[in-house]
């Protein structure tokens, strides 16, 4: 067993951090002790408590306890669950604990509901993601959201404190290198478990004295993928300018680096944003592709997962490219920051042809081509161009079209 798990706490006073949920007279402390415990989403970076905290209401709650991993469980282990809240075995309620609930998908979520509204179960479920992307508004509606923030190195040091005298006492006495415990606390991200597994690891691999820099280096190599780290956001980048750069290969790989590091839903976000920052109105509608693949990939989950994603990443990888539109947007976005164009134009505002408007709308599908030319832009910015045309086919295109329709309108004005 880890050495995470044998010094887990076993107390809510003994949870490392996480005071503004567990300090006295705390919101979801006072929850707990009342026990009228209500469904509960606990959200936050990994070895944060989140599960530590699931087990110790469990035991205080007295109820009927069954524990599910999202990613790893079948749907007869959680149909097992539910009907066990019908049995007489369950005379104290049911609490299930679902860990990394973000891989059920809507049809599974809903058919938690009828449980949840009658008082058969009580959920505790957590995630390393937004509850509020992830869940559906109807589930998460059900539920008391609370957020665990990633650990400082002082509420981690006393963790490793613990962690080290379990191992002296269990496996031999040993020195440590005199601030080694704040060193490996302040390098593991807020991560508890992280921390533990390197002073572990450090422990077996040093003869006499736990060193700082054999820690360092175990830690190195057991950070290959921070879901919440750096390395998470290089390889999200690596991706992105792989795809941009017309780079398949590179591409799938960085993918398969993802997904294989269990980031899903971060590959799947980013996939939805490439398509229309890089690829954009080059192929429009590669956005309506990878969305499709998107959904694919979240309703059957990991591992098939990676097959609509590897087809979505191909194909953007293999588009011709257009930023055209997200540089159109900064631009704007930068004017709207400023607090420039706050007043817009009176016949084209909600008061059009209002007897105050000086200017009447005119509507374009009165005219031939379906356009007409009138100011649309604010008086203050009325000169500014944000989108130019891009080189892609379907963009020229574009032009050209607008281009013979305006020239043919400005000779019909003159």
């Amino acid at each position: 067993m880890p050495l995470a798990d044998i010094v887990r706490p076993a107390t809510l006073d003994e949870i490392c951090g996480q005071r503004h949920l567990f300090g006295k007279n705390s919101p979801l402390r006072r929850l707990v002790e009342s026990e009228h415990i209500p469904s509960l989403v606990f959200y936050g970076p990994p070895g944060t408590g989140k599960t530590t905290a699931a087990d110790i209401i469990s035991k205080l709650s007295n109820k009927q306890f069954f524990k599910i991993n999202a990613t790893t469980s079948s749907v007869a282990e959680l149909r097992d669950a539910l009907n066990a809240s019908d049995t007489l075995s369950a005379f104290n309620g049911t609490l299930i604990y679902i860990d990394e609930i973000q891989y059920f998908n809507k049809k599974q979520q809903q058919a938690l509901l009828e449980y949840m509204e009658d008082g058969r179960i009580t959920l505790i479920c957590s995630t390393t993601e937004n509850p509020y992307f992830v869940l559906y508004p109807a589930f998460l509606s059900r539920c008391a959201c609370f957020e665990f923030k990633p650990l400082s190195p002082e509420e981690i040091v006393p963790a490793l404190k613990r962690g080290f005298s379990y191992l002296c006492e269990n496996y031999g006495k040993k020195e440590m290198e005199e601030n080694f415990s704040a060193a490996v606390a302040s390098t593991c991200g807020g991560d508890v478990r992280k921390a533990l597994t390197v002073l572990e690891n450090t422990y077996f691999a040093c003869v006499d004295k736990l060193e700082i820099k054999i820690a360092s280096q175990i830690s190195q190599k057991s950070t290959g993928y921070d879901s919440d780290g750096d390395g998470h956001y290089d390889l999200l980048s690596a991706l992105q300018k792989s795809i941009r750069g017309s780079d398949p290969d590179a591409a799938v790989f960085y993918l398969a680096r993802i997904l294989e590091g269990g980031g899903l839903l971060s590959a799947c976000r980013r996939l939805m944003v490439i398509a229309s920052e890089d690829i954009g109105l080059a192929h429009s509608n590669a956005a309506v592709v990878v969305s499709a693949c998107v959904d694919s990939a979240l309703k059957t989950g990991m591992p098939e997962a990676s097959v609509p994603l590897a087809h979505a990443t191909v194909m953007l990888a293999t588009l011709p490219k257009s930023n055209s539109a997200y540089i159109a947007y900064a631009k704007a976005a930068e004017d709207a920051r400023n607090g420039l164009g706050k007043v817009v134009p009176p016949h084209i505002s909600n008061k059009t042809n209002s007897p105050d408007s000086k200017t009447p709308y005119l509507y374009p599908h009165d005219y031939t081509n379906h356009y007409v030319p009138q100011q649309y832009l604010p008086e203050d910015i009325k000169d500014r161009k944000y989108y130019t045309y891009g080189d892609s086919k379907a963009e020229k295109a574009a032009e050209e079209y607008w281009k013979k329709i305006k020239e043919t309108q400005d000779k019909n004005t003159l």
